[in-house]
């Protein structure tokens, strides 16, 4: 992959599968543009990366966040939607405060985010949500509920993207990263947020339009 050149937008790389995402694209020779709510990244730089502030469940942060991307770029190739909150993941009742910030940044935040950024998009580009096995219907548990129904709904998102973009030649892919040593995985987590990145960035090429993408397969799956 001749990545010479090329621009991926990468949200919530403050940490976790964000931060390693970020590092393995600007070692793969991208320029990233990655945002943290702060705008800020603590101990780490790069030449080719820019940090640019963020906050999806803001109208007046999302629209900054987009002017200046618009500023730093004339096309971007790849965009990875990584930011997302779960405050219910372990909840099996949901709670109205936790229910409402999960679907604002979860749902409302990339989907608002996403579609000034499409004009943006170079025709032939990627783009790419990390979701989540437990937004599949088979996979429907006690727990989480916000947290599943978030995931579901990026799941449809993006296949009805894919339509969207069919004529451009942009792919559209929700991706699931794995169980994944982070503030949502956990310690016991068997991948580290590097690995996931590896995995991620090494089914980029594989990954088909509108559907699925199982790291941990890895390979495309049915909804």
């Amino acid at each position: 992959m001749n990545n010479q050149n090329k621009t991926a937008v990468i949200t919530g790389i403050s940490s976790g599968i964000g931060l390693a995402l970020a590092k393995k694209l600007l070692a793969e020779n991208f320029n990233v543009i990655g945002t943290t709510r702060s705008g800020v990244l603590n101990d780490f730089q790069n030449d080719n990366l820019e940090v640019v502030a963020l906050d999806a469940t803001d109208k007046g942060s999302v629209a900054s966040a987009i002017s200046r991307i618009a500023e730093l770029t004339k096309g971007i190739d790849l965009v990875i939607n990584n930011a997302g909150a779960a405050p219910d993941i372990f909840d099996v009742t949901p709670e109205i405060n936790a229910f409402n910030q999960t679907i604002a940044t979860n749902i409302t935040g990339v989907v608002f985010f996403n579609e000034p950024l499409l004009e943006i998009i170079k025709d032939g580009g990627q783009i790419v949500f990390i979701s989540s096995q437990m937004g599949l219907p088979r996979n429907a548990d006690v727990t989480g509920t916000a947290y599943c129904m978030s995931k579901a709904a990026i799941n449809m998102y993006a296949v009805i993207l894919a339509k969207r973009l069919a004529e451009r030649n942009i792919k559209v892919t929700p991706v699931h990263p794995g169980w994944v040593q982070t503030k949502l995985g956990g310690d016991q987590a068997p991948l580290t947020p590097e690995q996931s990145a590896e995995g991620i960035y090494n089914g980029i090429a594989d990954m088909e339009s509108g559907r699925f993408y199982n790291i941990t397969i890895p390979g495309t799956e049915d909804f």
